[in-house]
């Protein structure tokens, strides 16, 4: 593990178990959602994990509590897939590891595996792997770190807050730079289905398809670079 001083965490409030960024005034995931929703949007709007092979690769844009890491993670092994599952998260404003800790305290099956994880966060670690998953957090303003990561995704996890309350994480040129880090044939999803989102990953050279979503919401977005 890699340790490195960490950007100033974001302020949480609390709704209930549901922990909601005052930054942005959005909540880390839908209320009744957890674990089900990063399995409907996230796993299923790429395709895993049916996708998954060696060397495999995730990246992120929004880190969050870490429930998606987790989740992704609980199904490499499950798959039973040689190696470990690659996963690069882009974080700006990183909760504190307590409020992580209590988040994930809301599910028990996903909590029960993420204490090596918690205890490495805590002590300022960004970089943390088991016999699963290598993790990287790479902090800072996704539109500067994205377009200078060295690596290229086989799923991407967009995952930043609302468009409508943090637009900068939806911008075109960020997306593009998401595309420009996909391997051929790879995908990202997300739980908005907003127009101008699904038009700037058009843009950007993905085949994009607005599909069913998880809850109360409608409808998701799944694209694949062709």
């Amino acid at each position: 593990m890699q340790d490195q001083p960490a950007p100033q965490a974001c302020e949480i409030d609390w709704n209930g178990d549901l922990p909601v960024s005052r930054r942005f005034g959005d909540s880390y995931y839908a209320r009744g959602g957890g674990p089900g929703e990063v399995r409907h949007v996230f796993l299923g709007g790429n395709d895993l994990p049916a996708r998954f092979r060696p060397g495999f690769a995730i990246a992120e844009t929004g880190f969050g509590t870490g429930l998606n890491m987790l989740v992704a993670r609980a199904a490499w092994a499950a798959a039973e897939v040689p190696g470990r599952l690659r996963y690069t998260s882009f974080e700006a404003f990183p909760m504190a590891a307590g409020d992580i800790a209590r988040a994930l305290g809301a599910f028990p099956a996903v909590g029960a595996t993420a204490e090596g994880f918690l205890a490495a966060y805590a002590a300022g670690a960004r970089r943390w792997e088991d016999e699963a998953i290598v993790l990287e957090i790479v902090p800072g303003d996704a539109r500067r770190t994205v377009p200078r990561w060295q690596g290229r995704a086989d799923a991407w996890f967009l995952d930043g807050f609302a468009p409508a309350r943090n637009p900068a994480m939806w911008e075109p040129a960020l997306l593009e730079a998401v595309a420009a880090h996909t391997a051929p044939g790879g995908t990202a999803a997300t739980y908005t289905a907003a127009g101008a989102v699904r038009r700037a990953l058009a843009a950007a050279g993905f085949e994009v398809t607005r599909v069913p979503g998880f809850g109360a919401k409608r409808h998701m977005t799944r694209a694949r670079k062709p």
